[in-house]
């Protein structure tokens, strides 16, 4: 990026976090995501070609750094401090923006709720005790790549899968794009979907009920 040539401090923040997909890439890495495909899914409309060119112009700006996996092949990507730091930057950013920005239709996209879901809003105390439970979620209204995607849940943690993980479906969500992220924002009650059928389930009843509440933000 050329440089703004003031020494203003905002100035060179700019000159390293301004690009285009930068901050949400950093986002996803301080929110745990430490390879390189969940670090992707984070930001699903981003080429990952362009995607490596900004990992390794975090690295170079001492953001993060890259160490090999521990088995097999790839690596991780590692918040360093300086990195770290930033997240104090973006809570109020995060806080701002939720009070003077509106959310638009561009804004639902179903498949960053749920990655968002995994990575920081699983309410993990909530989550089933014992076995798996798998869900699919169906947003008739999304092309094709981005209709269906799988939750895993089991042993307190959940898992986003892109593909059939082969596992017996217990729940089937369909739902629209736009009702599935008023929900998550806190904006459209659960209970007020299913009533409009903007949001359909089938399966369990007990799941059923169970699965909102298995978000922190429900």
């Amino acid at each position: 990026m050329k440089s703004y040539g003031q020494y203003c401090p905002i100035a060179r923040a700019a000159e390293v976090l301004g690009e285009r997909w930068t901050l949400l890439v950093m986002r996803n890495v301080l929110l745990g995501a430490s390879t390189f495909n969940d670090i992707a899914n984070g930001v699903p409309g981003m080429s990952r070609s362009l995607l490596t060119r900004r990992l390794d112009w975090l690295a170079s700006k001492g953001l993060i750094e890259m160490k090999p996996k521990a088995q097999g092949r790839g690596k991780r990507y590692l918040a360093t401090e300086a990195g770290t730091q930033l997240w104090h930057v973006l809570e109020p950013l995060a806080a701002w923006s939720t009070q003077w920005i509106e959310l638009q239709p561009q804004h639902h996209d179903p498949s960053f709720v749920l990655w968002a879901w995994t990575r920081a809003h699983l309410a993990t105390e909530r989550l089933p005790k014992r076995g798996r439970v798998v869900v699919q979620f169906t947003f008739p209204d999304e092309p094709a790549l981005f209709r269906r995607f799988w939750m895993l849940f089991e042993r307190g943690a959940a898992e986003l899968c892109h593909a059939n993980p082969g596992f017996d479906i217990d729940l089937q969500v369909e739902a629209e794009s736009e009702a599935f992220t008023q929900w998550h924002v806190g904006h459209l009650s659960w209970q007020a979907a299913l009533r409009t059928g903007r949001i359909q389930v089938e399966g369990p009843a007990t799941l059923a009920r169970a699965l909102p509440s298995w978000n922190t933000r429900a």
